[in-house]
């Protein structure tokens, strides 16, 4: 999986492509490890990303339970129908805010 992270002011840009699993997850969550002190707005880039497994949706609800205490809001951007429908099946989506 390729992560490309940027900061703009309080906001974080993270752009992921291939796949958010097991092998995965732990990269996204060091690369956005402590960065997320000043920041209002996370924003995730799935557009290109390609599969989402349990571990994967673990640490976007981790992510999600971060800006909420921080008084932020993580944003889901662009999602692929398939990731979509794993958001769906899993109710991920009745929480987090998805801009399609």
């Amino acid at each position: 999986m390729t992560i490309d992270v940027s900061a703009n002011g309080s906001e974080l840009n993270v752009v992921l492509k291939g796949r958010l699993d097991t092998n995965t997850a732990p990269e996204l969550e060091k690369a956005v490890d402590g960065k997320l002190v000043c920041i209002k707005t996370l924003n995730l880039f799935l557009d290109d990303l390609d599969y989402l497994s349990s571990a994967g949706l673990r640490i976007i609800l981790i992510l999600h339970k971060q800006m909420t205490a921080n008084g932020g809001t993580l944003i889901i951007n662009n999602p692929k129908d398939e990731i979509l429908e794993v958001l769906d099946m899993t109710g991920f989506s009745t929480f987090l805010n998805i801009k399609e």
